[in-house]
């Protein structure tokens, strides 16, 4: 047993703390895998972490990072052998399990997915749950049965990660995509990834109607709130719209009407604790799917001592598309 550098969040009398130091190994909770850590990446969720903006950690000490990559050290599990590469996303790590901002990491080897074959541990955290969230909720629309002919797709915050991704998939996937950003000054990024047109998200974020003219056949929602209340109410009949973030907030002031008056659905996407068997699919999607290209262009590499002063940046919405972490 040794020490490793890591990110830690510690309780304090005002909240929590945040420090760069090391770590012992020892202190690594329970689990059937060691892995040594390659690469993370910056996700929403782990800007709050590290601030306390929000109540993600709720175990201290904690080590931040929700998303990892990197070889297999040791492991008692039977699907997982010492040299394995892997990938891991959710299960509460990083909140409630001492997660992936760090160079090593114990973990259940349940959680664990290989590396996908056609993807790097790099190019797996340009992914990461953003990008695998993503994939979520375009296998849900399709699940339910919308497809590209039937109109365009709605991305929004599509100028973050979950939404530059989304764009990308979609368009792939050939939808005509509509990206709504507060950035402006993103559009021709939007666009070379795929989106066909790109519209301020001021002109969602107002009080919505209870039903507005139809626009779009589906969704991508990763802002919540109002803006997801505006998106249900611009949607197609017999459209749907899948929800995965509260970038805005996560009330929704929003009518039942599109729901009773046109048959609209709301698919609610849970990246956390997707069952073993639709999260191997969605990485195999990912890595089938996702143009590397589109993928490179929408990322930016980062050390993992760089990883505390971008909290704040990722929470007001000024990181574009995909942080990968470079671990060692």
């Amino acid at each position: 047993m040794g020490t490793f550098r890591a990110w830690v969040v510690d309780k304090a009398e005002a909240g929590q703390c945040l420090s760069f130091r090391d770590f012992d190994e020892a202190d690594l909770m329970d689990g059937d895998v060691t892995v040594r850590v390659t690469h993370s990446t910056l996700n929403y969720k782990d800007g709050l972490a590290l601030t306390g903006r929000s109540p993600v950690v709720r175990r201290f000490p904690m080590i931040p990072g929700v998303d990892l990559a990197g070889i297999v050290e040791s492991s008692e599990h039977p699907g997982y052998r010492p040299g394995d590469a892997v990938v891991l996303t959710g299960w509460g790590v990083g909140e409630t399990h001492l997660g992936a901002y760090a160079e090593k990491a114990r973990v259940r080897g349940d959680w664990l997915v290989p590396l996908p074959e056609g993807l790097t541990p790099a190019q797996a955290m340009a992914v990461g749950t953003a990008g695998y969230t993503a994939m979520l909720a375009l296998m849900a629309l399709e699940h339910h049965g919308i497809r590209p002919e039937a109109g365009p797709a709605v991305v929004t915050g599509a100028s973050g990660g979950v939404g530059s991704v989304a764009v990308a998939l979609l368009a792939a996937a050939g939808w005509q995509v509509i990206a709504s950003s507060g950035r402006m000054q993103e559009a021709e990024y939007l666009r070379s990834l795929g989106a066909a047109e790109v519209i301020d998200r001021a002109t969602l974020s107002g009080p919505a109607k209870p039903l507005a003219k139809e626009r779009w056949a589906a969704g991508i929602d990763a802002v919540g709130s109002t803006t997801l209340a505006n998106l249900l109410s611009m949607t197609r009949a017999d459209g749907a719209v899948a929800a995965c973030g509260l970038a805005q907030g996560m009330d929704l002031p929003a009518s039942v009407a599109p729901f009773i008056l046109r048959g609209v659905s709301l698919l609610g996407i849970n990246s956390v604790t997707t069952p073993g068997p639709k999260r191997r699919e969605a990485w195999a999607r990912l890595a089938r799917d996702l143009d590397l290209g589109r993928l490179a262009a929408m990322t930016t590499t980062v050390g993992l001592a760089e990883v505390g002063g971008l909290a704040e940046a990722i929470l007001a919405g000024e990181i574009r598309g995909r942080t990968v972490v470079e671990i060692s």
